[in-house]
């Protein structure tokens, strides 16, 4: 059976599920982005929403929770759609699974499983196993891009990398001088604010915060984003400062927030008179550069799921050269910079063997700037 919309009838009221989840896209980390909706029928036996809900945020009520309390009894003998594995652990909140199961819910449709090991097919069993029916894999591909960073965390140990770039038409990003701002236009950097307000930890190296004195924060106001205040929140901000050539006096101290420098020596400066709460992460130097998969590893041990980069061309082309980026997020502004200005990214490169193929995810207009989206290629051996 199949709707008008060529969806079948669990499809649709799973992508409702999804709209639901996404609200939550700036709200609940280190959490997944979760939505439920839970259908029961009416007098003349037609399916309708009895209840729906979301997760907004970490340490509050999961998105089953939330979609129960709207249906109180009309959940008995319903369905619920759930876009991940319900829960089937005691977390801050009690298992998701084990409360759909004492609601009397007779069906759970999700859409993918969680991969966190502590659920991990755990939910779905306990579900069975009270006689719940169960199917899976419903808009799975959907519901795994909604959580690119928390599914990569848990199954790897590793957040999801994105990069933004912003260059002219010939592919310079900044003056020979360093002077950059700004190559785009304010709906990309509208734009940049978003990728900010969605990711956990925003990383930024050492000459970006000496030649541009950035704040590295998000400005909800200029985000374009309707959420209520208390749901805001600002990611972690990760100096990458190897030399310790930063003084407290940058920006970026001054405003309120965590800054976590990373650094291979012990730390320098005093930064505790800052408005901001520094800290400092140590760890074996690679070439007297910091290890930036180690530095990745720890930011995911404290349950960074996304990851934003923003940089100038040495440290982005450094994270790119060690194969750690997921996705290349590039804003090109229809205006010449020269031959002197600086490049994309610094990848010395002598040989056509050693390019590195990409492939394109998403093309669109962003005011008058391109956004330019890119993954990894696959390479013959991932293929096959």
């Amino acid at each position: 059976m199949s709707t008008l919309s060529g969806k079948t009838p669990d499809q649709v009221w799973m992508a409702r599920a999804l709209k639901l989840a996404a609200k939550g896209l700036y709200s609940t980390s280190p959490n997944p982005r979760v939505g439920c909706v839970i259908v029961g029928r009416d007098a003349d036996g037609n399916e309708v929403v009895v209840g729906e809900g979301w997760h907004q945020k970490a340490g509050e009520p999961h998105a089953e929770v939330n979609a129960l309390r709207a249906a109180g009894e009309r959940a008995r003998g319903a369905t619920a759609y759930v876009t991940l594995e319900p829960c089937s652990h005691y977390g801050r909140t009690p298992p998701c699974a084990k409360g759909l199961i004492e609601a009397g819910v007779a069906r759970v449709v999700a859409a993918c499983a969680d991969p966190n090991p502590q659920v991990a097919g755990r939910g779905y069993g306990m579900l069975r196993d009270a006689g719940v029916d169960v199917t899976e894999a419903c808009l799975a591909a959907e519901a795994e891009q909604l959580n690119v960073g928390f599914m990569k965390r848990m199954r790897t140990g590793l957040p999801y990398v994105r990069i933004k770039l912003a260059q002219s038409l010939d592919g310079r990003t900044a003056m020979q001088s360093g002077e950059s701002q700004w190559i785009t236009g304010p709906q990309a950097r509208s734009d940049v604010q978003r990728l900010r307000a969605r990711s956990c930890a925003v990383i930024t190296g050492a000459d970006s915060v000496l030649i541009d004195n950035p704040s590295m924060t998000v400005r909800p106001a200029e985000t374009g984003i309707e959420q209520a205040e208390q749901l805001w929140r600002q990611p972690l901000r990760v100096l990458v400062d190897s030399r310790q050539r930063v003084t407290p006096e940058a920006k970026l101290f001054s405003l309120a927030g965590d800054i976590l420098i990373a650094c291979h020596n012990e730390p320098g400066a005093d930064f505790s008179a800052c408005e901001a709460r520094v800290s400092h992460w140590q760890a074996a130097a690679s070439n007297d550069k910091v290890d930036l998969e180690a530095l990745l590893r720890y930011l995911a041990e404290q349950g960074c799921n996304e990851v934003l980069v923003e940089s100038g061309a040495q440290l982005a082309g450094a994270f790119v050269a060690a194969g750690l980026v997921d996705e290349l997020v590039v804003y090109t502004a229809p205006t010449l910079l020269g031959s002197n200005a600086r490049p994309l990214l610094n990848l010395p490169f002598d040989r056509m063997q050693q390019q590195l193929r990409w492939q394109w995810q998403d093309v669109r207009m962003v005011g008058n700037d391109l956004r330019l989206t890119l993954t990894p290629a696959a390479t013959e051996q991932e293929e096959h």
